[in-house]
């Protein structure tokens, strides 16, 4: 079963704030939450088991990237660690000219992402399994004009992760929650031997929860250095800061 009316209005009503009319999207969005709740009852993809809250803190959560200026045109975009398909997925229903690669190391999730792309008829998703560290050393490095995270590591293992994935002149954005001020302040130091800068962090308020969340802006100034990312494992173990 899809999104009830209720989970619908929400939806529509966050899309709303966000600036987005979802109303196109409606049904793609609806089969994607059946799919999502049908395969959590076979393995465990997400925590968030009601309707609101996949609305909202998967949904919605991940559609906030649009409200940055980074999305004209179509772009080659990497979902690192989508887990079961966030953001990369909401993203691709809204923005179908985007080219999406889904990454992510657990392979159950990776199939189910599969699973969504095929019965979305989603083209230019593609999700693929496999460790970042492994992966930015072949012939995705430096392939895409932009790179997404959304809770997947402290941002001094996301930048070392990320960075190398991002072509010269390319964004990372991070999605991050209200106390990001701690992960920002030993950046510097690891996005000086990863090429990258910071470029700014905007702070947002999730829609009809309220609460507060940051993106955090990253662009790709030089090539990364060869030795990074470093062997898998290493960069969680011993960041850069």
């Amino acid at each position: 079963m899809g999104l009830s009316l209720e989970g619908s209005r929400l939806l529509l009503e966050g899309g709303a704030a966000l600036g987005l009319d979802l109303e196109p999207h409606l049904p793609a969005f609806a089969r994607l939450y059946e799919l999502l709740m049908e395969a959590n009852r076979r393995v465990n993809l997400t925590a968030l088991r009601t309707e609101r809250e996949v609305v909202v803190k998967h949904f919605l959560d991940s559609l906030t990237l649009l409200t940055l200026p980074l999305w004209e045109g179509p772009l080659r975009v990497l979902d690192l660690g989508t887990g079961a398909g966030f953001p990369g997925l909401p993203l691709k229903i809204v923005r179908p000219d985007l080219e999406i690669t889904l990454l992510d190391a657990t392979r159950k999730k990776v199939a189910f992402v599969a699973e969504a792309v095929a019965a979305l008829g989603l083209k230019g998703a593609h999700p693929l399994w496999g460790r970042a560290e492994a992966l930015a050393h072949g012939e995705h490095r430096e392939a895409y004009a932009r790179v997404v995270a959304r809770a997947v590591a402290p941002l001094c293992v996301l930048a070392e992760l990320g960075l190398p994935f991002l072509a010269v002149g390319g964004r990372m954005v991070a999605q991050k929650g209200p106390r990001v001020e701690e992960e920002l302040a030993p950046l510097p130091r690891a996005l000086a031997l990863l090429g990258g800068r910071l470029e700014g962090v905007h702070p947002h308020s999730l829609p009809l929860l309220g609460e507060v969340r940051n993106l955090v802006v990253l662009g790709k100034e030089a090539p990364t250095p060869t030795r990074y990312p470093r062997r898998p494992g290493i960069p969680e173990k011993h960041p850069l800061c």
